[in-house]
């Protein structure tokens, strides 16, 4: 007998552990930027080394977690959306099939240990786990799909991801233009 809720806490433990990897990255480069900026002495005095290093630790978790939640939330979101507008099943039994795909992110969660020291072989594997898990699932709904659904699918998913990541991008540039117009040094350097 088969439980389709046997994988059910796959998602919660790969958003766990994308978030403990990202996070033990971020320490280290906390730690640094403290030390050049001339905080960690001061911090210190309050904390020693590994209290300090645990502390930062949580704090990092609790953000990525939430990142990385709020991407489950709308990931789950537009892949609703998307078999609302092109599948042809009602019933509900596609979503029990693609469910099983939340192993491809604890087995990228689990790669993801291996890339602890480098920011971009994190990145490089939550893409791939990512692309991997797309894949999984446009494969899985395809049976119910026509041709014409199958390109609607992707290019409602390519569509609906590349709108956030491109308008966050050009939030943050603008941000950090904002950010560098102000300073008083950059004002006098023409560019």
């Amino acid at each position: 007998m088969k439980n389709t809720y046997l994988t059910s806490y796959l998602p919660l433990f790969s958003i766990l552990l994308f978030s403990l990897t990202f996070s033990v990255y971020g320490v280290g480069v906390f730690v640094d930027v403290f030390k050049k900026i001339g905080v960690y002495p001061g911090m210190r005095e309050f904390l020693s080394d590994i209290q300090l290093k645990l502390a930062i630790l949580i704090l990092l978790m609790v953000a990525f977690f939430m990142v990385f939640a709020a991407l489950k939330l709308i990931a789950e979101t537009i892949n609703g959306v998307s078999m609302l507008f092109f599948a042809t099943d009602s019933d509900g039994q596609l979503y029990n099939l693609v469910r099983t795909g939340s192993m491809i992110y604890f087995i990228g969660g689990l790669v993801s240990v291996v890339s602890l020291k480098s920011f971009i072989g994190l990145f490089i594997i939550f893409a791939l786990s990512s692309l991997a898990y797309f894949i999984y699932f446009v494969y899985k709904i395809s049976p119910s799909l026509s041709k014409w659904g199958i390109f609607g699918v992707v290019s409602l998913q390519v569509f609906s991801w590349s709108s956030l990541f491109l308008t966050i991008f050009f939030v943050f540039l603008k941000l950090y233009n904002g950010v560098m117009a102000s300073l008083p040094i950059m004002s006098k350097v023409k560019l």
